[in-house]
């Protein structure tokens, strides 16, 4: 009997959802939660025992911490997973022995992730970050309209294992469409964060030991860089050695860069029509 419950994340994941629904169908507490998809989504959950709750999207945190407050989760841990992403049998023994031995202090714990695209492993050009994915859901809680910072109260430990996600898996339209919903979201909470004051600091930006508060003095450093299009291509693929991944590194560079430039446009659009 698994002692984790799951929770996915769906709008429109007909194709996706089968496959993560079959790396997690070792756990006896599955939740879907769906942003009202219009195609089978819920159908495919319900057919494999899962229980599914409907929310309207508003914003990633908004949306998240709903879920995390409102699902009737049967154990006291909680799995978080995308329906583009695959646990590995190895991760997967890792995580139910780490919840078993767990201390009283520990309130969640990080996963690697890896990123694929056109059947390549993107070892360099994306560097597999550590992920909060298994927590205990009152003590955890998202900041941010989009890339949501995870906010943790408690000990954080990091596992060993990785998962893998598929970001290309309903091909470049759909890759570019949703990037292209984060980026107004990324604009939006640029001038949010510009208008409410919010204090950063360089230092904290490489020194902070918390990873994700560290993340949040990156990014906002990150938004005062000149020329950021260029900056991200030459991070990705110089800095991080992207080239040594080969066509799909270089594509994923300049995708990058697009993605950013599309958030600088549209950040100086917003600006331009704020009364």
């Amino acid at each position: 009997m698994s002692a984790i419950s799951i929770l996915i994340l769906t709008r429109n994941e007909e194709q996706d959802l089968p496959g993560c629904l079959a790396t997690v169908a070792w756990s006896d507490d599955i939740h879907v939660y769906d942003s009202c998809s219009t195609d089978r989504t819920v159908e495919i959950a319900e057919a494999a025992g899962a229980h599914v709750t409907q929310r309207p999207f508003d914003d990633w945190s908004s949306h998240q911490n709903w879920g995390l407050r409102h699902l009737p989760f049967k154990h006291p841990w909680v799995y978080y997973i995308d329906a583009d992403e695959r646990l590995t049998p190895e991760l997967i023994d890792e995580i139910q022995a780490a919840v078993a031995s767990a201390e009283p202090d520990v309130a969640a714990f990080r996963v690697r992730r890896r990123d694929y695209f056109q059947g390549r492993w993107l070892r360099h050009v994306v560097a597999s970050p550590f992920n909060v994915r298994l927590f205990r859901p009152e003590r955890v809680h998202y900041e941010r309209l989009t890339n949501p910072v995870t906010i943790v109260d408690g000990r954080i430990v990091d596992l060993h294992g990785h998962f893998d996600h598929f970001p290309f898996s309903k091909g470049m339209s759909h890759w570019l469409a949703k990037h292209n919903g984060y980026s107004t979201l990324e604009a939006r909470q640029i001038l949010a964060n510009r208008r409410a004051g919010v204090r950063w600091n360089f230092m904290s930006a490489f020194l902070e030991r918390d990873r994700n508060r560290r993340r949040f003095h990156q990014k906002e450093l990150f938004y005062r860089l000149p020329l950021r299009p260029l900056t991200k291509f030459v991070l990705f693929y110089i800095v991080r050695r992207g080239f040594l991944d080969g066509g799909p590194g270089l594509t994923y560079a300049i995708l990058q860069a697009i993605y950013e430039y599309m958030i600088v446009l549209k950040t100086r659009e917003m600006e331009a029509v704020e009364p």
